[in-house]
Order: structure tokens, then sequence, then C-alpha cells
């Protein structure tokens, strides 16, 4: 019982610090540069909408806008069976560059970005979320990284906007610094495992048609990484988005994308193959399937240690923090007092993301998909 503790413990240590302390290493030591040049390849900027009325005319006008000559820019708008007016705001930009497309029945994502693929003309195919706002050059920062012949994906830097503090706000902007900090540390060492789906760009040739069950920012990728290119992270192509801070929304959207992202990886098993793959095999377990297994060793470290509570006092403090750690995680729910305490705003957002994993985790040896989805409610 004591291994299994300790085991444990190292487990969640190497997943959250030991992992990226290692790809930092590999990095400083082997360091594998982009090769970047100004050059303005045609483009076609994909945003699939489902009832986005909201925001995106904003999004369209958004792109439209960007600091990219305009006689190599396209817009594609698919609308996945939309019912409010998110077709008639598309409808209402006067402008040659933008096409809108109607799904019809609601397939999903994913089949609407396979359909509008298949309707556009650009050499590089930029992909946007329907409430994705760009900064004016962040289209030519992404696109500057296709000058190296070895890459194939690059995704940008996503900011989120957080005006009241939530734990979920501050989590989703604490997560996001945590990932793209260790996803410029992978793209110095080859290729990064996860995208974010709001500012990605893929060579036209390497896109390869996905089932409507697949999660396209984890599916791609992996698939452009299997054809032998390297996926890197840009991040001076910045996206803001408004963060979620309502708890129930979070927690909903980490289950679907956590319930995709297990069928993706189950999808492209072959890349976990360590003699096949040797370093991206290590990242791919390393970044994703044993995060999203983290909930495992987090329960068997709290179970083991609870039964070695009478071994002595290590054990007994060991137990006192992490029951300490659930316990104000639950306060958060409780008491309004202890949400200004940014410790225990952690521990919440912490504890929300495992649970969410354990949850898809669940769903997906039921065998459970998620194919349609509900827009972000910031």
């Amino acid at each position: 019982m004591t291994f299994l503790l300790f085991g444990s413990i190292a487990m969640i240590l190497y997943i959250y610090l030991g992992y990226p302390a290692l790809v930092r290493a590999l990095a400083a030591r082997r360091p594998r540069p982009v090769a970047k040049a100004d050059i303005t390849p045609p483009v076609t900027i994909l945003i699939a909408a489902f009832n986005e009325e909201s925001c995106i005319a904003q999004t369209v006008r958004n792109k439209l806008a960007l600091d990219y000559p305009s006689d190599r820019l396209q817009v594609v708008v698919v609308s996945d069976g939309s019912t409010d007016r998110t077709e008639a705001e598309v409808r209402a930009i006067d402008d040659p560059r933008v096409r809108l497309l109607r799904q019809e029945p609601r397939a999903g994502k994913t089949a609407a970005l396979n359909r509008a693929v298949s309707e556009s003309g650009g050499e590089i195919l930029v992909f946007s979320d329907a409430n994705s706002l760009y900064r004016p050059d962040a289209l030519r920062c992404l696109v500057r990284s296709f000058a190296d012949p070895q890459v194939g994906y690059v995704t940008g830097r996503m900011v989120y906007q957080a005006p009241e503090a939530t734990a979920v706000e501050d989590g989703c902007s604490a997560y996001m610094r945590y990932e793209n900090s260790l996803r410029e540390a992978e793209t110095a060492i080859g290729s990064v495992i996860g995208v974010d789906g709001g500012i990605d760009a893929v060579r036209r040739h390497l896109y390869r048609e996905m089932r409507p069950d697949q999660l396209p920012d984890f599916v791609l990728p992996l698939s452009v990484a299997a054809q032998g290119y390297r996926v890197i992270y840009e991040p001076e192509a910045v996206l803001t988005e408004a963060s979620l801070h309502d708890s129930g929304d979070e927690y909903r959207m980490r289950v679907r994308v956590s319930l995709r992202a297990l069928w993706a990886l189950r999808d492209m098993r072959q890349l976990l193959s360590l003699r096949r793959h040797p370093l991206f095999a290590w990242q791919l377990w390393s970044h994703k399937l044993l995060r999203y297994l983290a909930f495992f060793f987090l329960l068997t470290a709290w179970g083991s240690n609870a039964w070695l509570w009478s071994k002595g006092a290590l054990f007994q403090g060991l137990f006192l923090l992490q029951s300490g750690a659930y316990a104000g995680a639950f306060l958060y729910l409780l008491a309004q007092g202890v949400q200004r305490l940014r410790l225990v705003r952690f521990f919440f957002y912490f504890v929300l993301v495992n649970l969410a994993a354990a949850h898809a985790f669940g769903k997906f040896l039921l065998g459970r998909k998620k194919v349609l989805w509900t827009p972000r409610k910031g």
C-alpha cells in the first residue's frame, strides 16, 4: 500500500511537473528551429456555427479586417442547421470573400468542417470558432511558419478574457498559460501535442476528412504528424475569447472535449507506439493520455493514504494535505467568503477538470460518443 501511495504521487508529479521539465530540458539541449518567412499564400478561414447570432457577424468582420492581402483571403461559414438569425447575419455582410453554406440536418462541427473544406479554395486552411477574434496580425503570424517545408500544422495562442475573476475564469486563464508554455517547449523539440481549435492552420493537401464523431482539434493534427510533418505553436498569432464563468458550463465542456479526445486517442493509437514513434509517442502518453487518467492516480493516492493513516505522522500529514485541498474545492461551492482566495479557486478548478475527465472516461468505457455541440457561453 505504501508503494501504491508514493507511486501515485510520483505519477501526479510527473504528469503536471516532470514531463514539462523534461521537455524543456530536451528543448534546451536539442532545439529544432522553425524556418519562418513573411509569406502570403491563399488562405481560407473556415467557421462552423450553430445558433451564433450574437457573435457571428463580429467574428466574420474581424477576419475580413485582418492585415492580409484581400485577394488572398476567403471566409467560409457553415451553419449547422442554425435556427436563429446566424445565417441572416452572415448574408448581411456584403463582401464577395464571404461564402455561406448550410448543413441540414445537423451533423456536428466535424461534418461542417469537412463540407467547408470541399467548398474552399485556399492553399492554407485556417479554423476559427464562431466567437474567436483575431489580432490584426494574427493571420500573417500564423502562416509564416509554412515557409518551412517540414511544418504541416500551426496553432496560435488563446487568450481568455476573464472580467469577473471567478474560479472558472481564473482556471481557464491559468490552464492556457500552462498549456502555451508547454507547447512552446514541445515545438522546440519537434511537434506539439494538442492545439486550440479557434486559431489553427493546416496545409490543404494534408487535410484528411474525419468522421462526424471525431474531434478535429485533436485528430487532424495527429493525422498531420502521422504523415511526417511538424505540428507547431506560434505564440504571436493571438486570438481572444470570453472565458466561461459558470462551473456547470465549464464542466460539461470539459466532459465533451475529454470524451472526444479519448476516442481520438483510440482512433490514432498507432501513434502511441514507443517503438515506432519514440519521441512523439512519449509526448502523447505524457501530455494527453496520462493527463486524462490523472483522476485515477489522485483517487488512488487519497485512498491508499487513508488506509495508511495509522502508520505515522508522515502519512497523516499527507492525508490531511490531500483532504484539505479537496475540502477547499468543496467549500468554494458553499461559502462565498472563501471564493476570493486564489488557492481555493485553484483547487476548485483542478478538481473540476479531473472530475470531468473521470466522467468522460466512464462514458468512453460505455462506448458513448458526442457529435453535436452547443455554443460556448462566456
